[in-house]
């Protein structure tokens, strides 16, 4: 008999299909907010019209403007946005671009309601050993305009950079997670096609990680196997004509769904807790680890889950195919990195890898027992 929880998250709004512009305008007007800080893109800001014409349809009720938050939002640039955002005195934060600017976006929510103004009171709201500290819940919240598809437009937990360990830091409040997010194929056609593909195998990886784990259930899987088929379908007509929206949509919608099953409480596994470490570590861009990573954890697994992972198979429409190979033709057909020696992780690393993916939250969780680093080894030996 299945047993568990789904907690319907504080995200109130999902808008698709609508001119981001439009969209926004809209979210304030039903939110009364008045004071509305920026957070962007520096590229999409520079080199396009897009933050302009959001700018000017929200007129004086655009208090501020941070375009600074490198990949992996380190402590610092949070900080820079945190101080920004309390001077103007914004009462909504905006995102406009990929996942380090939502992570950042849901950092800020964080410091900005707990007085945090330097990099070490970070630490008091980061999740130590998987449990969350008790703080002050966010009064000023975000909604997002996504510009990748690596779904944390979707979720309250954020990653957060400590650049002086090079490890990245889970912070995880319920309120985080934004009010509303808005999913506008036509922002998307300014991400370069390496960034647009590879979180959408991220996404991909959610989906495959949530049907795999021992801890899903029906709810989870309606969504990450209708996400996953949507994805498959969707990523290579995007590589063939990266101006057909409607590919766009249907990929943004496949990770709207990529992200039910986490948001329903099923967990991600070894996949997602060595892209954690290479992220951190290594600069690895998010995409990339799920590229690299997620067929290699499919092939060490399979001994654990093959019948979960002939579902995977089936959905990317190959039935009675192994999964792994699967995932490794499909990734390599959209032009992306497939070994760690693409990104210049060497075997030197390995050790060090394993020992710090060990304490990441969902090592733990991988439906294969991972008993040592040594397992973990025998895993980036697969992806070398």
């Amino acid at each position: 008999m299945h047993q568990g929880r789904v907690v319907y998250g504080a995200i109130e709004e999902v808008v698709f299909g609508h001119p981001a512009t439009e969209a926004v305008v809209a979210q304030m007007d039903r939110l009364g907010t008045r004071r509305a800080f920026l957070m962007v893109s520096g590229t999409l800001n520079r080199q396009t019209d897009e933050i302009a014409k959001i700018v000017q349809a929200l007129g004086p009720r655009c208090a501020g403007l941070f375009d600074a938050m490198p990949a992996h939002t380190p402590r610092e640039a949070v900080i820079a946005a945190t101080n920004a955002a309390r001077e103007v005195g914004a009462d909504l934060i905006v995102t406009v671009g990929g996942g380090s600017i939502t992570d950042g976006a849901k950092a800020v929510q964080l410091c900005l309601a707990n007085g945090i103004d330097d990099i070490d009171g970070i630490e008091r709201i980061r999740v130590h050993k998987g449990v969350a500290p008790e703080m002050t819940p966010p009064t000023v919240r975000q909604i997002s305009v996504p510009t990748t598809i690596a779904g944390g437009e979707f979720s309250s937990i954020a990653g957060v950079t400590d650049r002086s360990t090079h490890v990245k830091q889970m912070l995880r409040h319920p309120l985080t997670v934004p009010r509303a997010t808005i999913l506008d194929p036509a922002i998307t056609v300014h991400t370069p096609e390496w960034l647009f593909l590879s979180t959408g195998i991220r996404a991909i990886d959610h989906c495959v990680e949530a049907i795999c784990s021992r801890e899903t259930h029906p709810y989870a899987d309606a969504q990450s196997v209708k996400g996953l088929a949507m994805l498959a379908d969707a990523l290579p007509r995007v590589k063939a004509d990266a101006s057909d929206l409607d590919a766009r949509m249907d990929a943004q919608i496949g990770t709207w769904l990529s992200m039910g099953a986490l948001a329903a409480g099923v967990p991600m596994g070894a996949s997602h807790g060595i892209g954690y470490v290479l992220g951190a570590a290594f600069d690895v861009p998010h995409g990339y680890t799920s590229c690299i990573m997620l067929p290699a954890v499919m092939r060490w697994n399979a001994s654990a889950n093959a019948e979960r992972q002939m579902i995977v198979a089936a959905a990317m429409g190959f039935p009675g195919h192994s999964a792994a190979d699967v995932l490794d033709a499909f990734i390599r057909s959209l032009g992306m990195p497939r070994s760690l020696a693409d990104v210049r992780v060497s075997p030197e690393h390995f050790d060090a890898i394993a020992e710090q993916a060990m304490r990441t939250n969902w090592i733990p969780r991988n439906p294969r027992k991972i008993e040592s680093p040594a397992q973990v080894r025998e895993i980036l030996l697969l992806a070398a």
